[in-house]
């Protein structure tokens, strides 16, 4: 039995492709089977290296100092404006037994503004386009993917679902559907540099070295994103592949043509205006989310008790994701918790997501549940991630407004299927 649970998210990869191929626009067309192979390997090579071999991990644990050292700096300047409510010293004393409040406002979301003017800052400064033509690079070798898909998959692991278009703006008109679907879908399936701190600050009391699980989840998502993206929509015969040279000077060039900053200062300001965007966004979403959770609790209230208890949406959406969680991996005694967080990030929103697996009872989850689960969760294929990211390239190409929207919830189906996919391999190469 043990065996069966450890092997058992291979069973869910396996179903995981035959929904996104029954899925497809045109089954026939699909992906040869030595690629499909091919990508496979390669997401089970990216989380055996990086989870498994220990110089790997170390390397990328590196990123731990980083974030504490932006953390660190982020509650100076938070302290300074907000006082205590921003992480300076309490000015009362707290009763006996109490811990100091953590205000996510004031002292975790202010991380969001100061990683994004760093991030604007590096990227005029070429340090992050040298690491997204680094990404863009081997895909486009490993995986065959265009220049331009190749680029905005290194972008989507240092940009926003915003900003990360802007990357390959210039492209949007001459693209495939094909190519422009693996667009949309490696957006939904990562997260930005910004929003990694963001969780992992949240996850830290949760899980141990949470920067690096944030960070190797967002690499293995990447060929997921792949794989599920040519099922679902596969493009012409050599469409996809030979059609390297479209991207190809805007992956040397950093995808100067779409995002450019005119001096160190403009990317300073402009770095911090779009961080303060997502910061006020974060906040309303958020406050949004959990009034809506509240009143649809108050209306499953007049149902019958359930078990004794009753029905709320949380358990509503454990009921219903719990056979999809059980299937990647998670044990059947942990599912209907597992299933909850599923169905919160799919529908509602991943961080609010992550703020509920922060917030349940440290036994409910084995640890290699626990890395299932945070994994599967690392992507932002939500609805409302579905009309930001639609309207986001259909501003930059108006005139694939209409094909970009038709594209928005298969990309949001498997954004979720490639993060699944990640959290059962994550569970394979976990020793339980």
């Amino acid at each position: 039995m043990e065996i069966f649970d450890q092997l058992r998210g291979a069973i869910g990869i396996a179903v995981l492709l035959l929904i996104a191929w029954g899925l497809s626009e045109n089954r026939q067309g699909r992906p040869g089977a030595l690629w499909i192979a091919g990508a496979l390997a390669l997401q089970g090579a990216l989380a055996l290296l990086i989870v498994r071999v220990p110089f790997v991990w170390n390397g990328v644990m590196l990123a731990n100092d980083a974030v504490t050292a932006i953390e660190r700096a982020t509650l100076d300047g938070s302290s300074y404006m907000f006082g205590y409510l921003g992480g300076a010293p309490l000015p009362f004393e707290l009763k006996e037994g109490v811990d100091p409040p953590l205000i996510i406002a004031f002292q975790i979301l202010p991380l969001v503004i100061v990683f994004s003017a760093l991030a604007a800052l590096l990227w005029h400064w070429g340090v992050l386009r040298w690491l997204v033509n680094g990404l863009s690079f081997l895909l486009r070798r490993t995986l065959g993917v265009s220049g331009v898909v190749g680029l905005a998959g290194g972008a989507n692991m240092f940009l926003g679902v915003v900003e990360s278009p802007l990357a390959v703006r210039a492209y949007f008109a001459r693209i495939s559907r094909a190519e422009l679907f693996q667009i949309m879908v490696l957006a939904m399936s990562t997260i930005s540099g910004a929003i990694l701190i963001l969780y992992a600050t949240t996850l830290r009391q949760t899980l141990d070295d949470a920067v690096g699980h944030m960070i190797s989840a967002s690499l293995v998502s990447l060929p997921a994103a792949l794989l599920v993206a040519r099922l679902m929509v596969p493009g012409e015969v050599g469409e996809v592949g030979t059609a390297v040279d479209r991207g190809e000077e805007s992956a040397k060039s950093g995808g100067e043509p779409g995002l450019k900053y005119e001096s160190s200062i403009d990317a300073i300001v402009k770095g911090t205006m779009d961080g303060m965007q997502l910061f006020l966004a974060v906040i309303a979403v958020i406050i949004v989310i959990f009034a809506l959770v509240s009143l649809a609790d108050q209306i499953l209230a007049v149902l019958p008790l359930v078990e004794g208890a009753p029905v709320t949406l949380k358990r509503v959406f454990g009921w219903l994701f719990a056979p999809f969680m059980w299937l990647i991996g998670v044990p059947w005694a942990e599912a209907q918790a597992a299933g909850a967080l599923m169905g919160t990030k799919a529908v509602l929103n991943e961080y609010v997501a992550y703020l509920e697996l922060a917030a349940l009872p440290p036994d409910t989850f084995s640890e290699r549940g626990l890395l299932i689960v945070t994994y599967a969760l690392c992507g932002v294929a939500n609805l409302a991630s579905v009309g930001l990211l639609v309207s986001t390239i259909g501003t930059l190409c108006p005139e694939r407004r209409a094909e970009t929207a038709g594209l928005g919830i298969r990309s949001w189906i498997a954004g979720n299927m490639a993060t699944a996919m990640t959290g059962a391999w994550i569970g394979l190469v976990t020793i339980a």
